[in-house]
């Protein structure tokens, strides 16, 4: 009698672990569809840069991550964050084989960037994936930090960066006015970025004017030097994609040294400014924002928000 006893609670006890194992999944909303996740996740697999940011900020390192556009592999400004994370390839060109070696419960990507292995993806773990990234990295966040189980940590760090935003614009004041104009140097290529980019987005949030030309809901045009003139503005902020053979710094040298360039009245009056793409640009995410905020702060001689 004692064995079927034995035997009885152990089928009720496994019956009430499925039931709870059931109970703790959740259900998440994506671009994707819907698909059932973890309660508490404890091996993520990220796919975008952004969406690296957003875990971090919420005290989550992931497993395993894409390699960050810059650096080796990880932006200067996560690389301590990242030093026992696996990279599993890069956000156009990830690795299956490397991420499902990582045995995941959780895998969160974006639909732009891997839509076409999704099915591949879920089969290796349950896949969140946003929708877009250019402009949409709150958004981003939010489901991000939902699908990890750290919605609340989310939202507060989201509250976090508004209020940051909104005290920055009441520190500055009338220097609000200024029109901010910004230029990208990339490999045989330059851009007059406009508001429909990470740094003008932000720039826009906070308030700040933008030269006429680059005061546009779009993304940024390929300019040749005929166009230095439009980049004129009161403040100047520009930033250099170099991945480490040279070439970025070679178009920013040859731009720099230019006639054009040099006789810009926002050059003329020094406040023509280098600043980090990884940060104003290519990163995309929650730390970076900060950290472009960092930037103004000193760069406008504000208090600091933080």
């Amino acid at each position: 009698m004692s064995l079927l006893r034995s035997t009885r609670a152990a089928i009720v006890a496994l019956a009430m672990l499925a039931g709870l194992q059931t109970a703790m999944a959740r259900e998440i909303t994506h671009a994707m569809g819907v698909t059932e996740v973890p309660d508490e996740p404890q091996r993520i697999v990220v796919l975008t840069n952004e969406g690296t940011e957003a875990l971090l900020a919420v005290g989550v390192t992931p497993v395993g991550a894409v390699r960050s556009w810059l650096g080796n592999p990880w932006y200067d400004h996560i690389a301590a964050q990242m030093a026992e994370v696996t990279v599993v390839g890069e956000e156009s060109a990830v690795d299956l084989e490397a991420i499902a070696a990582l045995q995941p419960d959780l895998i969160i990507g974006n639909k732009t960037r891997q839509e076409k292995i999704y099915q591949q993806l879920s089969a290796i773990a349950p896949t969140v994936m946003s929708e877009r990234l250019r402009g949409d990295w709150k958004i981003n966040m939010a489901l991000y930090t939902e699908a990890a189980g750290k919605a609340e940590a989310g939202a507060a760090a989201l509250a976090s960066f508004d209020a940051r935003v909104k005290k920055l614009a009441e520190e500055a004041g009338p220097l609000l006015k200024e029109r901010i104009s910004l230029a990208r140097f990339m490999p045989s290529m330059t851009r007059m970025y406009y508001k429909d980019t990470f740094a003008g987005l932000i720039l826009s949030e906070i308030g700040f004017a933008r030269p006429a030309v680059q005061d546009q809901d779009t993304f940024a045009d390929e300019i040749g030097k005929e166009r230095i003139p439009d980049l004129d503005g009161d403040r100047l902020f520009y930033f250099v994609y170099e991945t480490g053979d040279g070439a970025g710094d070679n178009q920013a040298s040859d731009w720099l040294a230019d006639p054009l360039w040099l006789n810009l009245p926002v050059v003329k009056a020094g406040k023509a400014y280098p600043v980090s793409d990884a940060i104003w640009n290519t990163a995309g995410g929650y730390i970076a924002a900060n950290l472009m905020l960092d930037d103004l702060e000193a760069n406008f001689g504000l208090a600091s928000t933080r």
